[in-house]
């Protein structure tokens, strides 16, 4: 039982190390974009809270970014909803909804390749 879980714990360490567990999991103290937050009025909590109620499922992704319309500072989430991933963003200042809709395979690939390329580092 000790040999697998000093295998365990290299493995893990290996994979820090790496940078391939770079990606923080949804809910996490720390997010892409997360040096930004100072200037939203929203915590993240809020507006996770926000997102599932526009588009219920789980959230897979999250980040805080900015970006033309509204405010210029939202939170995007990448919501699981059955088999369909929706974008869903919310202001960061205002907690207005600003974009819900269903995401294109072609841009899930896109942001699956991104962060594939960002784990790499």
């Amino acid at each position: 039982m000790t040999s697998s879980l000093n295998v365990a714990i290299f493995a893990a360490a290996s994979l820090l190390a790496t940078g391939a567990m770079a990606t923080p999991k949804p809910g996490s103290a720390t997010y892409a974009g997360h040096e930004l937050a100072a200037g939203a009025k929203l915590s993240l909590a809020q507006a996770r809270a926000i997102a599932l109620k526009a588009r219920p499922g789980k959230i897979v992704d999250q980040e805080l970014e900015k970006e033309s319309g509204g405010s210029g500072l939202r939170y995007a989430f990448d919501v699981k909803s059955h088999a369909t991933t929706f974008e869903v963003g919310v202001d960061a200042m205002t907690g207005k909804v600003l974009e819900n809709a269903r995401e294109s395979p072609a841009k899930e690939a896109a942001e699956a390749k991104a962060e594939k390329v960002g784990a790499k580092r």
